[in-house]
This record gives structure tokens, sequence and C-alpha cells, in this order.
């Protein structure tokens, strides 16, 4: 049997990991998905210019507008880090975080990640607070 690519072996451990718990009820059930993501890949691959077009919404928190990007993230095979460090960095609306960005560019995706974890936490401990009043 013929093994995949290194990159696509990286992928599909990503897709696997973000399927929600319990929506894969039989290993037939397994094939199908995964044949229905990754078959059809190549006609449908996106480019890293396509982060430029997530922003983060008005209302959206922190930690929502991450995730999503980093969903986003996962459709991009070989994708710089400095290319998804841009587009994340792009996307941010203005706030304590984006400040906290440019000031100091991040220099890896980890970097970002823990920066944007306090900035995270701060977001959620106010929202927790201001529902407590």
């Amino acid at each position: 049997m013929q093994s995949l690519p290194n990159n696509t072996n990286k992928d599909s451990n990503k897709w696997f990991d973000s399927l929600p718990p319990r929506s894969i009820a039989s290993f037939d059930d397994l094939g199908k998905k995964f044949l229905a993501r990754f078959s059809i890949q190549k006609d449908k691959a996106k480019r890293a210019p396509s982060l430029l077009g997530i922003k983060q919404g008005d209302r959206e928190s922190l930690h929502s507008y991450i995730e999503r990007f980093n969903k986003a993230c996962l459709d991009i095979q070989s994708l710089p880090s400095e290319a998804a460090i841009m587009g994340l960095i792009n996307g941010l609306r203005e706030g304590p975080f984006s400040h906290s960005i440019l000031k100091k560019h991040p220099t890896s995706l980890n970097e970002v990640q823990e920066r944007a974890e306090k900035y995270i936490n701060i977001e959620e401990n106010s929202r927790l607070s201001a529902t407590h009043k």
C-alpha cells in the first residue's frame, strides 16, 4: 500500500482531530467522510491570500475569531507561519490585543497563541463580571 505524502498525513490528522465527538458512526462512515474531504481537496485548495478575507466581527470574541481563523488555515496546504500570522493580524478588529500585536510583532504562531490566551481570558473574565452585576 502506498503511503500518503507527509503533508497529507498532517492534513488528515488535523481534519480527524477537528471532527465533532460522536460524528462518526462506523468505519465506512469515516471512509466516506475522509474521501469527501480529501478526494476533491485539490480542486478547491485555498491559498494563503484567502486568509485576508477573514475578519473579526464587531461583536465577535477573540476566542471565536481565532477558532474560526484556525479552521480556515486547515484548508491551506503548506501554509507558511508568517502568512498565517499576517492574516490573523490583518483580520483583528481594533482593540487591546491588536494594539499589543502592533507594538511587538510576534515571531511564531506559538507566541501569537500564548499572547492571545491572555486577552481571551481578560475578555471572558470581563464578560463574566458584567453578567454578575
